[in-house]
């Protein structure tokens, strides 16, 4: 069977992080290698990279099985992408899979996409390139079913990242270049209530073996661990690092890890640090102890700003995330900005509080919601999709946007960045955060509704 397997680009309406960072289409490089190993005839589109529009990129193709992933933003992209290639394949089957498809399938039924994957997409996908009736199949969503139980199949194969070749220089993690990306679990032990990733399976690891078998596949010097939590286990963490010796790999890597793990094991961290953890990205939410407990995160405000230190003691970069409220006013942006600039090197993500929709959060919002369901691209966590309580919409942005440039922008950021990563890195970051800059000045001027 011919397969393409394709990712989508972004509404431009949509504010996100690809405007600095593009990560590999892991999910997608794992699919290719399974179809593959079947026999299947399979072809990979990175949209994100590609110059072509996609009607120019399928003339002269013939594909019997069209997939498109993404995550809540692309669903429209995905309904348009499917519609396109419905018109110029008409014997073409459309498949929506994905971690969205997975924990909010009803956001994909639409008369252009055939098959949406809800569970096991990997091994059902080639089950069903095989021949299989996906109107048979548990792992296929289907209007009142019950969703099967997952099972993973990502350690019986390994990515297949030569099918990524001619995108491979591009992808890249916020100050890493040539970056790729591995998994070493899934989930997360943790169920933070804005959280949407770890509802799509319960936490699970991989045999740490068989990531070092993958790691030494990888031709990139740097490397970013997806995992939700990768410090979730220290007698975990100090394995892996031992593996590391005992295969020579050296690589610089970059992985997410929580406060409290770091708090309570810095030995473990220094280990990190000697054996190649350059960063590490740590969700601080919130500086303020009762937002915390909304978000129940477990974790407390001492707990983070010593981590923040911990990372700075060691050498280590730390970027963080923080969630403004529904509630904040000025003097909160300003509290906002003092607690960050305490630390040496405030690299920030600030994001206006959202429900997404598969949460625990979304469920429990009881706050008015002003950005429709149906405004994807709109669901990014950048932009604001509820009424601010104690300001317009425009203030709201301004003070986000003041934030960034009294924060991770401010001169004294911009010339740690151009020292420690080099100009061509400082070029590529700067270049993507004036393009963020101006979208959401675009937002202060006209309101996103």
């Amino acid at each position: 069977m011919k397969v393409l397997l394709a990712r989508v680009k972004p509404h431009k309406l949509t504010v996100n992080l690809q405007s600095f960072m593009v990560c590999e289409p892991l999910e997608l490089e794992y699919s290719y290698a399974a179809l593959k190993s079947h026999g299947h005839e399979v072809e990979i589109l990175d949209l994100i990279l590609e110059r072509k529009s996609f009607d120019k990129l399928l003339k002269g193709k013939n594909y019997d099985l069209v997939c498109f992933t993404g995550y809540l933003v692309h669903v429209g992209e995905i309904k348009r992408h499917a519609a396109m290639a419905k018109k110029l394949m008409p014997n073409c089957r459309t498949v929506a899979a994905g971690v969205h498809a997975e924990v909010v399938p009803t956001d994909f039924v639409d008369g252009n996409i055939d098959i949406i994957l809800w569970a096991n997409a990997l091994n059902t996908l080639v089950e069903i390139a095989d021949g299989a009736d996906p109107r048979r199949q548990d792992s296929v969503y289907k209007s009142g079913a019950q969703k099967p139980s997952v099972v993973r199949l990502e350690d019986k194969i390994f990515p297949d990242r030569n099918c990524t070749k001619k995108y491979r220089d591009k992808y890249n993690y916020i100050y890493h270049d040539r970056c790729a990306t591995i998994k070493t679990s899934f989930g997360c032990p943790y169920k933070c209530s804005f959280c949407f990733c770890t509802r799509v399976c319960d936490y699970a690891v991989r045999e740490l073996n068989r990531v070092m078998d993958e790691l030494e596949t990888i031709e990139e010097e740097n490397v970013f661990i997806v995992d939700d939590d990768f410090t979730a286990s220290s007698q975990r963490v100090r394995e892996f690092c031992r593996l590391l010796d005992e295969r020579k790999i050296e690589k610089h890597f970059i992985a997410f890890a929580r406060a409290d793990f770091i708090t309570a094991h810095e030995e473990e961290i220094k280990l990190l640090h000697e054996h190649g953890f350059d960063a590490l990205f740590v969700g601080l939410e919130s500086y303020r102890e009762g937002e915390l407990d909304r978000f129940d995160k477990r974790t407390t405000v001492e707990q983070n700003s010593a981590a923040v230190r911990i990372l700075e003691g060691v050498g280590m970069q730390c970027y963080s995330g923080l969630i403004v409220g529904e509630d904040w006013a000025k003097r909160d942006f300003d509290a906002l900005i003092n607690y960050l600039n305490g630390f040496m090197h405030p690299l920030v993500n600030i994001q206006p509080i959202t429900p997404m929709p598969g949460t625990p959060l979304f469920d429990e919002y009881r706050r008015e919601i002003t950005t429709p369901r149906t405004r994807y691209e709109l669901w990014d966590m950048a932009h604001v999709v509820f009424k601010p309580e104690r300001m317009s919409k425009r203030k709201y942005y301004y003070h986000i946007l003041r934030a960034y440039l009294k924060t991770s922008a401010n001169k004294t950021q911009r010339k740690f960045i151009r020292e420690r990563y080099g100009k061509r890195v400082y070029k590529r970051v700067k270049k993507g955060a004036a393009h963020i800059f101006f979208q959401y000045l675009r937002q202060m001027l006209f309101p996103s509704k």
